[in-house]
Order: structure tokens, then C-alpha cells, then sequence
């Protein structure tokens, strides 16, 4: 494992290339043009015949031999947000790499390598997993509707995560770990009309208003105290002057929880408190999920401790730790529900490193050396995994 560590180190400066690549050039969901044929051609360059699997998706195999199948996953898509940092090399189209899938790519890419250089080492076959679309929640179902888990069976999955913590430390929650997501977007339509003369029209600001507040009912009111949900309304948008009353108001929002019944009576409710609002208030209502939603994250426990254990044994004792559980979602839960699975925080600075910003933040910048740290826990942890479970 030391070797691995050693080998992975020694291609930093082409992780980095790669990283800086991709950051200047994020693109979003599944439209990844130009992410996937870079990809590809590095694979193919390291000896791989890359397999496009769903809308956006790639897939290679290293390892020919009888066994065992295990897989490591890493996404490529960025989000819709104008980066604010001062880098050489920041993204300049209105679009970035704010949550780290960049150093996810990259890192994967990197064990690509090693993995094709150790290949006769492998005792069975390891299968590398760029997702498309995680951003939106649709990525993971869609390659595994596509088939990822199979041809060859996949018996265990390993996906790794940036995040503001100490470098190179290595995060992770046994057992459930991350909420479930539900996107939703309610369109309340009303009468729009001048807002001096309320009486005549129906007001849909006023129902959208009511909606909000009554939808923390059933966090407070309708779930057991002892279940973890957050129902948050995110977005509002209704209006264009501060006296016309508009024909309609959207919000869109998130539910999270740790309970697959939860979910299923958390998005019933939603709907039925929608629309007896506004019933109430005259107007009509529309309530859309983005599709069926993802699940939980589930850790596999003996996988998690394992990897957690490999992770140790390459970096010294403590660098993989217990975290708390995290309302956050990863769609890398789709695959937990089917297989075991085990997702991990790999630490890119903290504050007192002089990394002051998170995901999801348009002025975060990450530490770079987590990049050969990721490739090296990616193909041990895989190298490792099927040797001791062939």
C-alpha cells in the first residue's frame, strides 16, 4: 500500500493539469461535451477502450482475471454559479466547480493509471465509474438503469467526496449517512390584477405565503421528533412591480430525510397542504417533484471499516474518522440501496490551513495535494478490497 501512495504522489503534476482542465471548463447536468471527451482521451491514452453508458456517462474495466468486482466512482459535473476567486485558471463561463467534482475526475482519472499499471495485480476487476449530472440528482439512477452494475456484476462501490476539512483527512459515517432528496416546485396560480384593488383579483403571493409557513408543520407537527427531516423552501419568485399583483408565485425547495416512509409521507403531505391552501384562497396550485427523488446514503459498515482500515494503513492511524451524519445528499446513495457501498470526505484545507470556504461556495478554493491522496485511496483501497475478498 505504501508503494501505491508513492506512485500516486509521483503523477501530481499531471493531476494537477488535468484538475486546472477541467476547472476551466465546467459544464453542467448532463450536458458534458467537452468533460467527457477529455476523459476519454486520457483514458484511452492509458490503454482503456472507454464504454458510454446512458446520456453522459463513461465506464472502463481494469482487471481481466475471475472475481470480484469493485467499483470506484467519480462525478463530472459542475454548477450554475459565476466563480469569484482570483485563479490563473478560473472558469470564465458563468459556471463552476464550486463542490469539487474536478478533483473527483481527475482523482479517478489518476487511478485509472495506476490501476492499468498493476493491472496483473488485480484479483478481479475494478470498475471506474465517471457519473455525469450528481449536481441534479439524476446521474447515478440513470448509468445504473443503463446497466453500470453489471456485465461485469459489481459486488462493492467506493466513491470519495471533497470537503473543508484538514487535508487528506478521510471523513465517513457508518450506516446512514446522508438525507434523502426530494426537489420540489409548487406553482400557485392566482388573478393578477392592480394590487390596489386586492378584492378583484386572487392574490397568489398571499397563498404562496401561507404555503411556506404551513409546510414546517410536518416537520414539527407530523413526523416523529425521533426521525431526522428538513423541509426547506428555497426559492420564491412572484412578481414584476410593486403594484400589480401577479397571476402566479413558484417556490421550490428540498425535503431531506433519513427515512425512506418519511420521504414517501413528507411529499404526500406537501401536495395536500399545497392544495388546501390554496383552495382556500381561491387559487389553483401545481406541485412538481423532480422524478422519484434519491434515498438515503447508506454505509455499508464492514466496507466502510475496511476501507477506513486501508485508508490508515497509507496515511497513519486517525486519518479516517467517524463524522456525524449529514442531511446534505449524495446521488452516490442510488447505488448503496443496491449494492454495499461506502462514501468518504477526503479533507482539502480547513480554516486553519488557510482554506476558508466550503462547497457549494463561489470563492472556494481547494489544496491540490488532496488530488494524489484521492488516487491512491481509489486504487487501494480497490487493490486491496479484492484481494481479501476473492
Amino acid at each position: 500500500m505504501d508503494h501505491i501512495a508513492q506512485e500516486a504522489a509521483a503523477l501530481q503534476g499531471d493531476l494537477v493539469t488535468y484538475r486546472r482542465y477541467l476547472h476551466q471548463n465546467p459544464e453542467l447536468g448532463f450536458d458534458l461535451p467537452v468533460t467527457r471527451a477529455f476523459v476519454a482521451d486520457i483514458l484511452k491514452k492509458y490503454g482503456y477502450e472507454p464504454e458510454y453508458i446512458g446520456k453522459s456517462g463513461i465506464s472502463v474495466i481494469a482487471g481481466s482475471g475471475e472475481g470480484k468486482t469493485f467499483l470506484i466512482r467519480g462525478d463530472m459535473d459542475a454548477l450554475p454559479m459565476r466563480e469569484m476567486t482570483d485563479l490563473p485558471f478560473a472558469s470564465c463561463n458563468g459556471k463552476m466547480h464550486a463542490c469539487g467534482h474536478d478533483f473527483h475526475t481527475s482523482a479517478l482519472l489518476g487511478a485509472a493509471r495506476l490501476l492499468k499499471k498493476h493491472e496483473s495485480e488485480i484479483c478481479g476487476r475494478v470498475k471506474l465509474m465517471f457519473q455525469p449530472a450528481e449536481e441534479i440528482m439524476d446521474g447515478a439512477a440513470d448509468m445504473v438503469s443503463s446497466g453500470i452494475l453489471k456485465n461485469p456484476d459489481v459486488d462493492a462501490a467506493l466513491a470519495l467526496h471533497v470537503v473543508h476539512a484538514p487535508l487528506g483527512s478521510a471523513g465517513y459515517t457508518p450506516g446512514l449517512a446522508c438525507g434523502s432528496s426530494d426537489v420540489f416546485t409548487i406553482t400557485v396560480k392566482g388573478k393578477g390584477g392592480h394590487g390596489a384593488a386586492p378584492h378583484r383579483n386572487i392574490d397568489p403571493v398571499n397563498a404562496a405565503s401561507h404555503i411556506v409557513i404551513a409546510l414546517q408543520e410536518i416537520n414539527s407537527r407530523e413526523v416523529n421528533p425521533n426521525e431526522l427531516i428538513v423541509l426547506t423552501v428555497c426559492s420564491v419568485h412572484a412578481g414584476t412591480a410593486p403594484n400589480v399583483m401577479p397571476e402566479s408565485a413558484v417556490l421550490q425547495g428540498t425535503i431531506r430525510t433519513m427515512n425512506m416512509d418519511v420521504k414517501a409521507f413528507a411529499r404526500k403531505r406537501l401536495v395536500e397542504i399545497a392544495q388546501g391552501i390554496c383552495h382556500t384562497f381561491r387559487a389553483d396550485c401545481c406541485v412538481d417533484f423532480v422524478n422519484d427523488g434519491i434515498p438515503p446514503m447508506l454505509n455499508n459498515m464492514e466496507l466502510a471499516d475496511s476501507v477506513a482500515g486501508y485508508i490508515d494503513d497509507m496515511f497513519g492511524k486517525k486519518t479516517a474518522y467517524h463524522i456525524e451524519r449529514m442531511t446534505g445528499s449524495e446521488d452516490f446513495s442510488v447505488l448503496s440501496q443496491l449494492i454495499p457501498s461506502a462514501l468518504f470526505w477526503i479533507g482539502t484545507g480547513s480554516d486553519e490551513e488557510g482554506y476558508f470556504y466550503g462547497v457549494h461556495d463561489n470563492r472556494v478554493i481547494f489544496n491540490e495535494e488532496a488530488l494524489h491522496i484521492m488516487a491512491a485511496i481509489y486504487t487501494g483501497a480497490a487493490l486491496r478490497w479484492l484481494s481479501e475478498n476473492r
